[in-house]
């Protein structure tokens, strides 16, 4: 008789930036792979908060549930979905590591089972670490000089980052004005 394939308790990782936006995307897809790949699901655990944060709730129920062995695997949509940097995606892949728990993301055919899927991985994190880095740079500069070079931002005392919600009242426009004047011209 033949032994049964042994089935993997995984823990499924979901993270969104903003309210907006709706992890249960990402839900279907990863809980898909799990069946497809005979694996159980032992838990879903869905952060909505930028990943820049270190403290993100349910990530850290995750690592906490880890260290009890509470499943084998972690399944993620995304690196970036999981780690805030290089360094922190390897010390958190690390720890699973020492415990027994592989990592895989779904996305980007990422599987630390395999050398091959260890060496993307890496690869992967650290091209996803330099493209924030750059970002960020950006942002930074913008805060200073525009495309002109006109000073800008926090130096020249305008205000920086996302403008508030805007209140005050709006003067119709062209369009509405003519249709309003000419509906009044032809009696209506």
């Amino acid at each position: 008789m033949g032994e049964k394939p042994k089935v993997c308790k995984a823990a499924i990782y979901c993270r969104v930036s903003k309210d907006e936006q709706n992890p249960k995307n990402q839900e279907a897809i990863l809980r898909e792979y799990a069946n497809n790949h005979n694996y159980s699901v032992y838990k879903v655990y869905t952060d909505t908060i930028t990943g820049s944060k270190s403290s993100r709730p349910e990530l850290n129920n995750m690592l906490f549930d880890a260290r009890k062995k509470m499943f084998t695997l972690v399944i993620a949509w995304k690196l970036d979905r999981l780690g805030r940097s290089l360094k922190h995606l390897i010390n958190i892949t690390e720890e699973w590591y020492k415990v027994g728990i592989d990592f895989v993301c779904v996305s980007q055919n990422i599987d630390t089972t395999t050398a091959a899927g260890k060496l993307t991985f890496y690869i992967l994190g650290a091209v996803a670490e330099f493209e924030r880095e750059l970002i960020s740079e950006r942002t930074k500069a913008g805060f200073y000089r525009d495309k002109d070079g006109v000073l800008r931002g926090r130096k020249s005392g305008k205000p920086v980052g996302k403008r508030g919600k805007d209140d005050s009242p709006r003067k119709k426009s062209g369009y509405y004005r003519r249709w309003e004047n000419d509906g009044k011209k032809m009696g209506g």
